[in-house]
C-alpha cells in the first residue's frame, strides 16, 4: 500500500485505500504524483489531488522481465455537494436545493473522475517512454470506458500526427481492454470462434435493476496477441460474481460489492 485508511472508530474506517499483492517479487512500489503544471493548464485549483493514492508497484515478471502495474479506485459518482433537509423551507424549495446539489454535485465528482484518469495516464506514458516497461492498470473505475469521460484511456489514434508515426509508435503507449485482447484472441482461433461471438462480458456492479461493467484491467501492447512483439496473450478473462449473484453471509458478509475481474495470461509460444 502508499497510504492508510482513516480510523474514524476503533475497527470502523473511512477513505479506503487501493493495495496489491504479488506472487511474483515487487522490486519497486510508489505513489503516483500528478503533474501540477498540467493540471493548471487543464484548468484544475493547485490543491488537486488524486481522491485516493494511485499505487503504482514494478512486478519483476516470468519472460518479460519489469512490469508496471497501476492500481486505481477513480472517484465515485457520488455528488460532491450534499444537501440536508430543512424543515423551515417548503417541499418545493427542498426538492429544487436536492436537484441543484445532484447536478452540480454529479458534475464534479465527474470533473475529478476525468481528471485523475487524464493525469494518471500521462504519467504512464512518461514512465513508459522513461523505462520501456509493460504496463498494466487494473482497478474501479467507478465509470465505463466508453461514455467519453474515460475513453481516452484507449486512445488508439491521434488527429495530426504523420499515419505513418503513429502506426509505428502509437501502439507502444496505448492500452487496451483486456476483455477486447481476450475476445480477439479466440476470434483468431477458428475452433472457438462461434463460441466466442455468443458470450457477453458479465457486468461487475448492480445498482437497482440496472448494471455495469465499473470493473478493468487494461493493458499495454506486450499482453495483444496481434502485435508482433508481444510476450503474452489474454486466454481467460473472468468476473467472480458469487458473492453478488449466489451470496452466504458466514462466507460474504465481508465482501467487496463488486464483482472481481481475473484474467489468466498465456506465454505466446
Amino acid at each position: 500500500m502508499v497510504d492508510e485508511p482513516q480510523v474514524i472508530d476503533e475497527f470502523i474506517y473511512k477513505r479506503p485505500v487501493v493495495a496489491i499483492a504479488s506472487r511474483f517479487a515487487i522490486s519497486e512500489v510508489a505513489a503516483v504524483q500528478h503533474d501540477a503544471e498540467l493540471a493548471h493548464i487543464m484548468g484544475l485549483s493547485a490543491d488537486f489531488t488524486f481522491s485516493r493514492k494511485v499505487l503504482r508497484a514494478t512486478l519483476i515478471m516470468p519472460h518479460i522481465g519489469d512490469v508496471d502495474c497501476y492500481v486505481v479506485h477513480f472517484k465515485s459518482k457520488r455528488p460532491l455537494l450534499e444537501v440536508e433537509q430543512n424543515n423551515q423551507l417548503a417541499p418545493e424549495q427542498n426538492i429544487i436545493a436536492h436537484l441543484k446539489a445532484d447536478i452540480a454535485g454529479g458534475w464534479g465528482s465527474t470533473i475529478q473522475r476525468g481528471s485523475e484518469a487524464t493525469l494518471l495516464m500521462l504519467e504512464m506514458i512518461k514512465r513508459r517512454e522513461d523505462t520501456q516497461n509493460p504496463m498494466l492498470l487494473m482497478g474501479d473505475f467507478n465509470n465505463n470506458l466508453i461514455d467519453g469521460v474515460l475513453s481516452h484511456l484507449l486512445t488508439d489514434s491521434l488527429r495530426f500526427a504523420p499515419a505513418f508515426d503513429s502506426k509505428t509508435y502509437l501502439a507502444k503507449y496505448c492500452l487496451n481492454d483486456a476483455w477486447d485482447l481476450f475476445i480477439k484472441s479466440r476470434l483468431s482461433d477458428p475452433e472457438q470462434n462461434q463460441q466466442t461471438v455468443e458470450l457477453k462480458r458479465t457486468p461487475t456492479h448492480y445498482f437497482g435493476a440496472s448494471s455495469s461493467v465499473l470493473d478493468y484491467i487494461l493493458l499495454s501492447c506486450e499482453f495483444d496477441a496481434s502485435y508482433d512483439d508481444s510476450f503474452y496473450e489474454v486466454s481467460e478473462h473472468h468476473t467472480y460474481d458469487r458473492h453478488l449473484i449466489n451470496p452466504e453471509f458466514e462466507r460474504d458478509d465481508q465482501s467487496t460489492d463488486h464483482g472481481v475481474v481475473m484474467i489468466t495470461l498465456t506465454l505466446r509460444c
